[in-house]
């Protein structure tokens, strides 16, 4: 065989070998998630990554210390459905994307909004919480905001990588980072002055302010906020169809019977979180 008749057959196995080894990753790809859930449904349990600081969506019972919350409580119930217990472990959202691509955990639950961004690398359930943005300011002055242009240069708590602070970004707001904070620690830094503006789940505010009557805080009369999310749900790794499939059922299974409904009102002070909000204001 002459050196170009050499260089041709060496070109054509080296193409084989790449299609042989792209046909074989998405088989494991596929055989990976396959058994992944079949482990799963092994060891009878599903490990859920929550952050147990965030009312009233993960958070500690204060006479119990129990772990509960909307979430909690909607993936309790779902992974009974799917004959597992969930076994919960607590962290800051960052820590939770870190988690999932590392295995140490297969789901995470805490009022995760559905984004583009977010779709391009983790895989998302049907969502089951829908909302809207609004902004905690100081009571008596309303933190100096009348417009939505004085967001400007004001300091905005939150969480680094929330859709939330990308809002406080897009206006300009100097941003203060939390790493996994309590509620009322956001809520007394505005009451306080160390921050300005807290810009967060319309539902998750509400309760909020109604659980620290005292703080000189308020949900802003005129700043409301269309976030980019399709949604709250359940965030898991890409490549977990097979899990993916069965939470979808299963959640669709609790949102036709109503149970996610009742969840949403027992936690949400009677409001129904499962229904899209009127965003004609």
């Amino acid at each position: 065989m002459g050196i170009v008749q050499k260089f041709i057959f060496a070109v054509l196995l080296a193409a084989i070998a790449l299609v042989v080894t792209a046909c074989g990753s998405s088989g494991e790809n596929t055989a990976d998630s396959a058994s992944k859930w079949d482990q799963m449904k092994e060891n009878g349990t599903i490990k859920v990554g929550t952050a147990g600081t965030l009312y009233p969506a993960s958070y500690h019972d204060s006479e119990s210390d129990q772990l509960t919350g909307f979430d909690v409580e909607v993936v309790r119930e779902m992974a009974k459905r799917m004959g597992l217990e969930a076994e919960f472990v607590e962290m800051a959202f960052d820590g939770m994307l870190t988690s999932l691509n590392s295995g140490t955990i297969d789901i995470a639950a805490n009022d995760i909004s559905i984004t583009e961004d977010r779709k391009e690398k983790f895989a998302f359930s049907i969502p089951y919480k829908h909302s809207f943005a609004t902004a905690i300011v100081r009571k008596d002055d309303l933190s100096g905001i009348d417009t939505i242009e004085d967001v400007k240069g004001k300091k905005a708590a939150g969480e680094a990588t929330t859709i939330y602070m990308d809002i406080a970004r897009k206006y300009g707001a100097e941003e203060v980072i939390y790493d996994n904070a309590t509620n009322e620690q956001y809520l007394r830094d505005v009451s306080s002055g160390r921050t300005d503006i807290i810009i967060n789940d319309y539902y998750l505010q509400k309760l909020g302010i109604a659980a620290f009557p005292d703080l000189n805080i308020t949900i802003h009369p005129d700043l409301k906020f269309e976030t980019p999310d399709q949604g709250a749900g359940i965030i898991m790794k890409k490549d977990n169809n097979q899990l993916k499939e069965q939470i979808d059922q299963t959640l669709q299974e609790m949102l036709e019977d109503g149970t996610i409904s009742e969840l949403s009102k027992q936690f949400f002070g009677g409001d129904d979180v499962t229904k899209k909000p009127d965003l004609n204001y």
